[in-house]
């Protein structure tokens, strides 16, 4: 006999006990980039546009790489649901290799890339920085997947305070190597002594205080999984090709659907660099603001998918509906206000990240577009979230092939050259693909969640 579901106010309790601290750790991610974006913006406009390709071509690459690893996620959430925390210990070891196998893999294409841009008829003039952006960003791919594996099994465990303090150290590190590294030491007051000495590296300098960061990261999260204790002791570190091949199997479509929702991002910053360095400059402080917010959506959904997949481990299916649910709704609620603050203020926030005069006119309209698909934004990183404790990730990548690829990208291309609307058009593109991946994947689970969940390794 199933255990008495909790009340929808318990379950919310219990949810966002484990949501926020998730969210923040999520948001850190963002909040590096968007710290990156903040400084360089200072040093100019071309800085600024390099700064956001760079980004866009990063995120192109590793989203599929950080996909994969999401794959750990519902084989550990739902190994500790039943009860079985040594295997769960398995998976992480086995998600560790998987993560530097990918991470090594994916490096590679990152640095050269940025090389391969001129025979395509790509030849903006930040592209030498862009070049050592990337040089010096590619190197901490690796590392983000180890902290994502690692965060994963910690998530499941339900021990999340480590990866707040790692986030919140790793960013206060970040800013002050950013300043220090992108306009130099000379910034510093005298009693830094050796450190005025470091010169200014501009747009790498971003790069490679990013990587220390990772380094920081990585490395308080994997101290913190050694003091997770494992009745019944711990299990063989050697690597497992079966474990290795299941993680590969569940993540592959995880990956395939951050990555073409990454990519038609990535797209539309390339289409506004062909509008001008303006309009490049005005989609990279857009999206540091809707990706900043949208973390905490995409941590709402990781709180409801390790809260699905104790359920469905527990083979409790209706306990899993509940929770699924429940996180739908906080994240359309967070998103909801979240729209309402961009709605309101976009002029101050243009003015928070330093944006250049002659930016400033493209900018204000952008986030008043950011507003209106707050919610569908959130929504869809919710079922995301949700779809995948359950086990289920094919569906969300053919979702959001559909709602961006043919939907999203179409009026994308109509609004932002065929109507003349610019960068702006472009945007509205974006927020009706969000629109149409929201409601399928709400669909979806409400659908699955009727009937009777089944546990991957069931």
């Amino acid at each position: 006999m199933s255990a008495a579901l909790p009340s929808r106010r318990e379950e919310l309790k219990e949810l966002w006990k484990l949501a926020l601290p998730i969210a923040i750790a999520q948001a850190g991610q963002s909040l590096m980039s968007f710290v990156d974006t903040a400084v360089v913006s200072r040093a100019g406009t071309q800085a600024l546009a390099a700064v956001g390709l760079s980004t866009a071509v990063f995120f192109a690459v590793s989203s599929f790489a950080m996909g994969l690893m999401m794959g750990v996620d519902p084989l550990v959430s739902q190994a500790f649901g039943a009860g079985n925390a040594r295997r769960a210990r398995g998976l992480l070891w086995q998600g560790s290799y998987l993560a530097v196998i990918v991470g090594l893999a994916l490096a590679v294409p990152l640095m050269v890339v940025p090389r391969m841009l001129p025979l395509f008829g790509v030849d903006f003039a930040e592209l030498p920085e862009v070049r050592d952006y990337l040089d010096w960003r590619a190197p901490s791919l690796p590392l983000l997947l180890l902290f994502m594996t690692s965060r994963s099994y910690l998530q499941a465990t339900a021990f999340t305070r480590p990866l707040v303090v790692a986030t919140v150290v790793a960013n206060l590190f970040n800013l002050g190597a950013d300043i220090v590294f992108v306009f130099g030491g000379e910034v510093l007051p005298a009693w830094c002594g050796p450190l005025r000495l470091i010169p200014a590296m501009g747009v790498k300098g971003s790069a490679i205080a990013t990587l220390l960061c990772c380094v920081l990261q990585w490395g308080l999260v994997a101290w913190a999984v050694r003091k997770v204790k494992v009745p019944g002791g711990v299990p063989s570190v050697r690597p497992v090709r079966a474990d290795i091949l299941q993680g590969l199997r569940v993540g592959l479509p995880i990956g395939l659907h951050i990555a073409a929702e990454v990519g038609v991002f990535s797209l539309a910053g390339v289409l506004a660099r062909w509008l001008g360095p303006e309009s490049m400059s005005a989609h990279q402080i857009a999206i540091s603001y809707g990706s900043l917010s949208f973390t905490v959506a995409v941590g709402i959904g990781n709180a409801g998918g390790v809260r699905v997949g104790w359920a469905v481990g527990a083979r409790n299916t209706p306990q899993a509906r509940l929770s699924g649910l429940m996180a739908f709704a906080s994240g359309a609620v967070f998103m909801s206000m979240s729209g309402l603050l961009f709605a309101l203020f976009p002029r101050p926030l243009a003015h928070l990240m330093g944006t250049p005069p002659e930016v400033m006119s493209l900018v204000v309209p952008m986030l008043m577009v950011c507003a209106v698909f707050q919610i569908s934004d959130g929504v869809q990183g919710v079922g995301a979230g949700v779809l995948r404790g359950a086990g289920e990730t094919r569906f969300t990548f053919v979702a959001n092939m559909v709602g961006h690829y043919l939907v999203g990208l179409p009026v994308a291309l109509m609004l932002g050259f065929g109507l003349k609307l610019g960068v702006v058009g472009i945007w509205w593109g974006l927020c009706a693909g969000l629109t149409s991946v929201a409601l399928a994947l709400f669909w979806r689970f409400k659908r699955q969640s009727s009937g009777t969940f089944q546990p991957l390794e069931a």
